[in-house]
């Protein structure tokens, strides 16, 4: 990782828009490593936890509905329903309305591990801001926000 220079610094408004596009590219990957670091020895894998996360903060969903959510193919969610099913977290139930759809929904177990693991999960992955100043993390904040609004301008909707 190399570190910022004073020429870095001093980059120019269009060099300084194509170093952000590098940034971001290093660091979104090394952060999700960290996320997933933080999980701990023979904790649930961070694939379920997004899908637990989806429930919990969204309800009961269809197998379709999660697909999109969580960006990965119908395939891999079947996979990830069955390993949650498997260990009593989830339940599958027929769609009330729409017979081809299942929905998938937290069981009292799933609802109970998924607030202890996101508690201790989110303290331990926000260690990393610990390294930035209460102003930064405040400033970090609101760029990140204008960012995200950014997208969504342009049609790229977030979680």
């Amino acid at each position: 990782m190399r570190e910022e220079s004073t020429h870095d610094a001093e980059v120019s408004g269009g060099e300084s828009r194509l170093r952000l596009v590098e940034e971001f590219a290093a660091f979104g990957p090394a952060y999700m490593r960290w996320v997933k670091s933080c999980l701990g020895e023979g904790g649930t894998t961070y694939a379920r936890m997004r899908l637990l996360g989806v429930l919990r903060c969204h309800g009961p969903q269809i197998m379709s509905g999660l697909s999109g959510e969580l960006g990965v193919t119908p395939r891999n969610v079947t996979a990830l329903v069955d390993a949650l099913e498997e260990d009593g977290l989830v339940r599958r139930k027929p769609h009330p309305t729409d017979r081809r759809a299942t929905v998938i929904e937290m069981t009292g177990r799933g609802e109970s591990t998924c607030e202890s693991t996101f508690v201790g999960h989110s303290e331990a992955v926000a260690e990393l801001f610990d390294d930035l100043t209460e102003a930064e993390r405040r400033e970090l904040l609101g760029v990140l926000g204008k960012l995200r609004g950014a997208m969504r301008r342009r049609g790229i909707s977030g979680s």
